[in-house]
């Protein structure tokens, strides 16, 4: 690498200067907070795990965006976090195991192999929340409400929330007895909401046709809250597990309705990310501001039976540094100058203003200026034989 080039980062990773390093941070803060007033406890998974730990339950989506190494004490596979997700879920089981519903959140870096979109970032500071033990509808509602409250944290109050049921598309699968290339190939189609596509997959299926009619109909339903119902009468012949799953969320609907009247709220049922692990509500947050989720969540009963214990889970996930770039820009802090010199009189003015959340900045033995172009809008200056702070305009001589 020339050293005109070694300033350089790789694509896709990024870093943080202020003043959005000190906008991020507080932001970090307020919702951890928040978060704790929910009941949430903080965990830190770490930057490194042994990989078959690392993929479990969620394998077959995060293995290519795993960055791999070996151990050289123990020669095995290990792998820098893509999800956090997994870790925490090894924790609910093997450092906090309890019977009760136990609420986790975490905070941290994680890298992936390549971008999740066109210029996307490459290591995202993975913000969520997880509940384990309670497999009710109740607990999907908590965790929304609380996604809900984490965005309007950051100033996200424009906000839709995309709701769908893994249920329903995972009993037509099981009735129409696909194997996993058929099933991956109707997966394929409905994500890209490919009508044709997906007519080339029940072909190529040799799906029944009452079953053919059901998969496209999850193409039609789609819009507001009262597409559960309209979709509850078109898929009347589907089998009834199909009919659970859009009970459920017709509960969830009217959970959400109660707590969070405002909730602009949109059904989908063709909106499968995520197949591999999640096993029943999904759901994903998108304000106009923003060309994609902003956070993702849903149930993943499944996470934990690698771990040895198969306990109800349902959370939420979102990139912290995207809400700070989303967030309001903060009114930066009028920072007060103090001219160099060790008078304790001078000094303990500096230490009480800093006790009293003053932004002080001491200048240095030989430096010109008296602050300004450091941000510093007032100054410690000598009045009557005391140091008194005023403002940089003011012209305050000190005596004799």
């Amino acid at each position: 690498m020339s050293g005109e080039s070694r300033w350089l980062l790789p694509d896709g990773v990024d870093e943080l200067i202020p003043p959005f390093a000190a906008e991020l941070e507080s932001l970090r803060r307020r919702v951890i907070d928040l978060m704790a007033g929910w009941g949430y406890r903080l965990c830190m998974p770490p930057l490194v795990e042994f990989l078959d730990s690392l993929l479990s339950g969620l394998g077959e989506d995060l293995e290519i965006q795993t960055f791999k190494l070996t151990d050289q004490v123990s020669g095995r596979m290990m792998g820098i976090p893509a999800d956090m997700t997994p870790q925490v879920a090894r924790i609910d089981a093997h450092r906090l195991p309890t019977d009760c519903p136990q609420r986790l959140c975490y905070i941290g870096p994680v890298l992936h192999t390549r971008p999740d979109r066109f210029a996307g970032s490459r290591n995202p500071l993975q913000l969520g929340a997880e509940l384990y033990g309670h497999a009710g509808i109740e607990s999907d509602a908590e965790v929304i409400c609380l996604l809900v409250e984490t965005l309007a944290s950051a100033g996200v109050t424009d906000l839709t929330l995309e709701i769908g049921h893994m249920g329903v598309f995972k009993a037509l699968v099981d009735a129409a007895r696909l194997d996993p290339p058929g099933s991956d190939r109707m997966l394929a189609a409905l994500l890209r909401k490919s009508p044709d596509e997906l007519e080339d997959a029940l072909r190529t299926a040799d799906v029944q046709p009452v079953l053919a009619q059901c998969f496209r109909q999850l193409l039609a339903q789609n819009g507001g809250p009262d597409v559960v119902a309209a979709a509850a009468e078109a898929l009347a012949g589907a089998p009834a597990d199909v009919g659970t799953a859009l009970d459920e969320l017709q509960a969830l609907i009217d959970l959400l309705r109660q707590r969070k009247p405002d909730l602009d709220v949109h059904v989908d049922l063709a909106e499968l990310r995520g197949y591999h692990y999640h096993t029943g509500v999904m759901f994903a947050a998108y304000t106009p501001r923003a060309g994609r989720a902003i956070a993702r969540g849903g149930r993943y009963d499944n996470i934990g039976v690698q771990f040895g214990r198969s306990r109800p889970a349902t959370g939420f996930s979102t990139d912290l540094k995207l809400l700070a770039a989303l967030a309001p820009a903060a009114a930066a802090p009028s920072a007060i100058f103090a001219p160099a010199g060790a008078d304790p009189a001078l000094l303990a003015a500096i230490a009480a203003a800093r006790a009293a959340g003053e932004v002080v900045i001491q200048g240095l033995p030989g430096q010109a200026g008296n602050g300004a172009d450091m941000g510093c809008s007032r100054q410690f200056r000598a009045v009557a034989g005391t140091w008194q702070v005023v403002e940089m305009s003011t012209d305050v001589r000190a005596p004799g």
